[in-house]
């Protein structure tokens, strides 16, 4: 008689995935940090494969399922103003091809998310250029290119807009223009990681065409 495994790997992987969820939700903590945060909540110090742990796609149908539980009367408004804050700053960027990314494009964010834009230019010194004749004081680190290949300078910034605001963390990688080369095809779910500014406006278009019609008592 063969031994039961101590742990059903597509509960644990259902449980770090939940947990994983609630921490980027009410944390903001990416899907990597907080991937491996809920694994060690749910398994404590116990070492397991990567088979074990949940890929991206399940982490976010689990924080769409918890936005929309826990988040449902404040969500929608925090995505709509991020959102709004990113097709702003792609409009003032447009020379440098921007695409915005992340939770801001895929419906995910709210008030602790952060916008997401990727510049492709052969001109990326004048995007820094750009922001400090903007008076932008920003900081400079490197992220991973989104084919896995080298780190991209990356501008980061917090931005209010109007004075009253909650500010805005707003981060800006900046890619070669041939970067962009298959870069907005969907994904096997039909799904795209970037898209321009157009889509932007029409996503931003759709939701406040909602919003009446939804906000009414």
């Amino acid at each position: 008689m063969s031994r039961k495994p101590l742990f059903d790997p597509r509960r644990v992987r259902e449980e770090i995935a939940l947990t994983a969820a609630r921490l980027i939700a009410e944390d903001g903590l990416d899907y990597a940090g907080a991937k491996r945060k809920a694994a060690r909540q749910v398994l404590g110090d116990t070492r397991v494969a990567g088979e074990w742990l949940p890929d991206n796609d399940q982490i976010e149908e689990e924080l769409r399922e918890y936005l929309a539980l826990f988040q449902s009367d404040t969500q929608p408004a925090e995505l709509r103003r991020l959102r709004e804050v990113a097709l702003d700053w792609m409009e003032r960027l447009a020379e440098f091809n921007p695409y915005v990314t992340g939770a801001v494009l895929n419906g995910t964010a709210n008030a602790h998310s952060d916008v997401h834009l990727q510049m492709f230019t052969d001109n990326q010194k004048d995007v820094a250029i750009y922001l400090l004749n903007q008076n932008v004081q920003y900081d400079v680190s490197e992220t991973r290119h989104f084919a896995g290949r080298d780190d991209v300078e990356t501008l980061s910034f917090l931005w209010r807009g109007r004075r009253d605001a909650e500010p805005v963390g707003i981060h800006v990688a900046l890619y070669a223009r041939d970067d962009l080369r298959g870069a907005v095809k969907a994904d096997a779910r039909g799904r795209l990681a970037r898209a321009d500014a157009a889509a932007l406006r029409a996503l931003v278009a759709t939701a406040t065409a909602a919003a009446p019609s939804s906000e009414q008592t």
